[in-house]
């Protein structure tokens, strides 16, 4: 009773008084940072059951101007598996005078399937409360049960940049006997255990956060801000009961919900053994399999069943030509277990950007699912739901993280293909042909290699040719020039490529001044940006991408000049990477060569004005001239 009574006086503690609905009530630091505050924020997981709780949130914020108003709306996710008892709202003017109570008429419930979704069972219940008039205050509550106990609350209330936050607590209630396992980072004070007869009451609190901004090259803003994840220990869904302990037992958990879900229909196993008939090797097999998956099915979200993790049967995508990434996954693990090839499904955070797992904290951390093929001369990866991907490439997508392998024994961690600069390469050969005026006629071939392949591969196999020519004008950095011809060819292969050739005519490509001509002999990859500089930096610097840019670019000048001044050749190295470039003039012909290469990393905020000094040593070499004198009889 003591423990119970200690709760109580702390949960009244964190409750406003009468009038708080004001927004003059609100922190005046926090008004001029923020475009919203949260003046409370109480989020309550009670857990009744391995395949039951309740989840009870009530929050009160104020809207200080239209960049904050999306707070106003509340988004509520369910599905089968989960239900909205109800939701409370009212609205307050700035005095804290009561304006619009939410009535159920108020609450909109549409469908959350996708454009890429033919089934889903996932819904959304949306209240809105605004006014034109700022400032104004939301007040939200409402309750919702769920029976898909794999994923327990993740909770960080500074979700957002300009966003203040003067109150807020997660409070996680576990049936005696039940473990909770917890994972906390940048909390100023650790968790409050404590205990009532039924339940083991785990309790964090935040109080006055002001608002945290994202810096240059530094990291997300959920790495930085207090952040809690929650997990269970054992768990059950629709049925099947898992243990979420170890990646190994998660792993068997996943393993038991695609049990006998591989059978192939008699005559596609002939066909497949057919197909792969004259093959000498297993590579060979996983390429052909690889490729008649391709050619047959299409990616469809499908959220069905079991939360949607358990796949569809791999008989239903022979038979329908669609399927999820669940499914088609399946499939091809099917298909390659028919001739003779064993794989592994892995799940995995799929995504361009997309941090990679907690590695220390197994949990349902995951969005997505490859297949793993180990061979005796090599590992490959391949991609179920892409038509166009080649086989063993990760890409941006699932590239340098970890993935979980699904074995029979349970589940395994293991890192996916990483790219470095030599992987990610742009190397490029100009041809210019400059006439008097400082027009010029240029041929280009552009060889992309790698993660820096990727924009051009989608833009070869989703837009037309008209369309593929708007998207090059866009991306060519060129002041003034038009496209005479073009044409994009892609190979497919484990590095994939696509080699890009333009014709192009070139307005004033050379400045024209008297009887000087000016040369800018970097003509179409020259860095622009560099972040201010910062003097309290508070984060590390951070690069996620390696590439290697190389450019080649030959100048046929008109006759009759001769020159006059030519820069320096250039070395510049640091902890981020190199740059050099190298001007050579015989006669009226001009070499330049740029090289840049850049490494991802994770540097010390000691070192932003190393970085910035770096940059800003590319931005003042790509604006190099070679200058010509006309010779005049």
């Amino acid at each position: 009773m003591k423990h119970v009574y200690t709760l109580a006086l702390l949960l009244v503690s964190l409750l406003y008084v009468p009038g708080s609905m004001a927004a003059g009530n609100a922190d005046d630091k926090a008004k001029q940072k923020s475009n919203a505050i949260i003046r409370s924020e109480e989020t309550v997981f009670t857990v009744t059951a391995i395949n039951s709780a309740t989840t009870t949130f009530k929050t009160t914020i104020t809207i200080l101007n239209a960049n904050g108003e999306h707070r106003a709306k509340l988004y509520i996710p369910y599905d089968k598996l989960s239900k909205v008892s109800y939701i409370k709202g009212t609205l307050y003017d700035a005095n804290g005078k009561k304006v619009k109570q939410l009535k159920n008429s108020d609450i909109k419930d549409v469908s959350a399937v996708s454009d890429a979704s033919l089934f889903d069972d996932n819904r959304i219940k949306i209240a809105n409360l605004s006014m034109p008039v700022y400032p104004f205050t939301v007040e939200y509550e409402y309750q919702k049960i769920s029976k898909n106990l794999m994923f327990y609350p993740t909770w960080y209330p500074l979700d957002e940049e300009n966003l203040s936050v003067e109150n807020a607590f997660l409070r996680v209630e576990m049936p005696k006997g039940m473990k909770l396992r917890y994972h906390e980072a940048n909390l100023p004070e650790k968790v409050k255990q404590e205990a009532t007869a039924t339940h083991d009451v785990y309790l964090w609190q935040v109080k006055n956060l002001e608002p945290v901004r994202e810096e240059p090259y530094g990291p997300d803003l959920k790495d930085m801000v207090p952040l809690v994840r929650t997990a269970p220990t054992v768990f059950e869904v629709d049925g099947y009961q898992g243990n979420m302990e170890s990646w190994k037992s998660y792993g068997q958990f996943i393993d038991k919900l695609n049990q006998g879900r591989d059978v192939l229909p008699a005559e596609t196993a002939q066909k497949l053994q057919a197909m792969v008939a004259g093959t000498k090797t297993p590579e060979e097999k996983i390429e052909k399999v690889y490729d008649y998956l391709q050619s047959k099915t299409r990616y469809v979200s499908i959220q069905l069943g079991i939360g949607g993790w358990q796949p569809f049967e791999a008989s239903f995508v022979d038979t329908k030509g669609y399927g999820d990434c669940k499914a088609l996954t399946n499939y091809t693990q099917a298909m390659l277990k028919t001739v003779g090839v064993n794989s592994y499904q892995a799940l995995i955070r799929a995504g361009g950007g997309e941090s990679d797992i907690l590695t220390d904290f197994p949990s349902s951390q995951f969005n997505h699912v490859v297949l793993y093929v180990p061979t005796a001369n090599d590992t490959i990866w391949l991609e179920c739901t892409s038509q166009n991907v080649a086989a063993g490439y990760a890409g941006s997508h699932t590239g340098g993280r970890h993935a979980l392998l699904i074995t029979p024994e349970g589940g395994k961690l293991i890192k996916t293909p990483d790219y470095t600069a030599t992987d990610n390469v742009q190397r490029r050969a100009v041809k210019v042909k400059l006439d008097e005026k400082g027009n010029g006629k240029a041929s280009v071939t552009t060889l992309y290699t790698g993660l820096q392949q990727e924009s051009r591969s989608d833009v070869l196999h989703n837009l037309k040719p008209d369309e593929q020519r708007k998207w090059i004008y866009q991306q060519t950095k060129l002041p003034s020039f038009e496209i005479t011809n073009f044409t994009l060819e892609q190979k497919k292969a484990k590095l994939p490529s696509v080699t890009e050739k333009l014709e192009l005519d070139l307005r004033q490509s050379a400045t024209i001044s008297g009887k000087r001509m000016f040369l800018t002999t970097n003509l179409m990859n020259k860095w622009s940006y560099a972040p201010e500089p910062l003097e309290n930096r508070k984060t590390d610097v951070i690069r996620t991408l390696s590439f290697l840019d190389v450019d080649s670019i030959t100048y046929e000048l008109p006759v009759g000049y001769t020159l006059e001044h030519k820069p320096q050749d250039i070395v510049f190295k640091s902890k981020f990477g190199e740059y050099r470039t190298s001007i050579k003039v015989d006669g009226q012909n001009v070499a330049y060569v740029r090289v840049l290469q850049m490494d991802k990393g994770r540097y010390s905020k000691e070192l932003y004005p190393k970085y910035l000094e770096f940059m800003n040593q590319i931005i003042k070499g790509d604006t190099q001239q070679v200058v010509f004198v006309k010779n005049i009889p």
